[in-house]
């Protein structure tokens, strides 16, 4: 953490002085297209920071770290950074990063902290780390600030459970998830089986319980019917056999994270399909 600041004030003076180049005594021209909002619990800390150091040249943004931390001592804890990468022609494109410590009684109204921060006029995406708490006042607050959640259900115990209070939000946030990304080319695979496919009663997925929920769910609500699943635990997308045959691996190899989120932070609008599939792996 940069600078320790204490308040949204501190926060926003810091910004302006690193937004001014010390060589020309000129502001920075500010070049970001949208404000990326992270929520992350102390266990995913070191992947957050992972796939954001992968994302800062892609996508120019206002990136806003937030670490809940209920426990500790009711506060604020911030530090800003701005990172200028060359884009060609003499020009920068810069990233502003702010981390903040949500404290105590902070971790429960991060709205409170984060509209201020807001670029104006630019879409918010909120990438979720781990099982949201699906109705609780600090998840609800974010979820009401931002155009896009963006989850991984890969990252969530008990599924298929979970999928069913995520279709709660569906009509008031659009949502994205890394764990439906990850199956895109399989699923164009198994499109390709068609028409031979229409009748398929059974897959057994082998992969993240996750693929295996929401292949099974697309395949349900593309057939309109019941489809078996069987599931053999793997840490990544590895096969699907459809009947007990195996379907022919898709060409390509699997995007990294970075890739994943820089993919959905491209998208605007809501994934009809992928709520279908939600729907049916419940």
């Amino acid at each position: 953490m940069a600078t320790a600041l204490a308040s949204i004030a501190e926060i926003e003076r810091e910004l302006g002085t690193q937004r001014i180049d010390p060589g020309s005594g000129e502001p920075f021209q500010r070049t970001s297209v949208m404000t990326h909002v992270a929520w992350v619990p102390e266990a995913w800390v070191e992947a957050a920071e992972d796939v954001l150091a992968g994302l800062a040249e892609r996508h120019p943004s206002r990136t806003i770290v937030l670490f809940p931390r209920p426990d500790a001592e009711d506060g604020l804890d911030g530090g800003v950074e701005l990172d200028c990468f060359e884009a060609g022609e003499g020009r920068q494109v810069c990233t502003e990063t702010i981390r903040l410590r949500l404290c105590g009684n902070r971790a429960e109204a991060p709205a409170s902290v984060v509209e201020p921060l807001l670029l104006p006029d630019l879409p918010v995406f909120l990438r979720w780390r781990g099982l949201p708490p699906f109705g609780e006042r600090h998840f609800e607050q974010l979820v009401e600030t931002v155009d896009r959640v963006i989850v991984d259900s890969t990252e969530w115990p008990g599924l298929p459970a979970p999928y069913a209070r995520l279709e709660e939000i569906f009509e008031r946030v659009a949502v994205s998830d890394i764990a439906w990304s990850r199956t895109s080319r399989w699923r164009s695979q198994l499109a390709s089986l068609w028409p031979g496919i229409a009748g398929v009663q059974r897959i057994k997925v082998t992969g993240t319980e996750a693929q295996a929920h929401l292949l099974a769910g697309w395949l349900r609500s593309r057939l309109r019917r019941e489809i078996e699943l069987e599931h053999e635990p793997a840490d990544s997308l590895v096969g699907v056999d459809v009947d007990g045959e195996p379907a022919p691996f898709p060409p390509g190899d699997p995007p990294d994270p970075s890739d994943l989120l820089s993919d959905e932070l491209e998208r605007f609008s809501r994934d009809r399909i992928y709520e279908e599939a939600v729907r049916a792996a419940v």
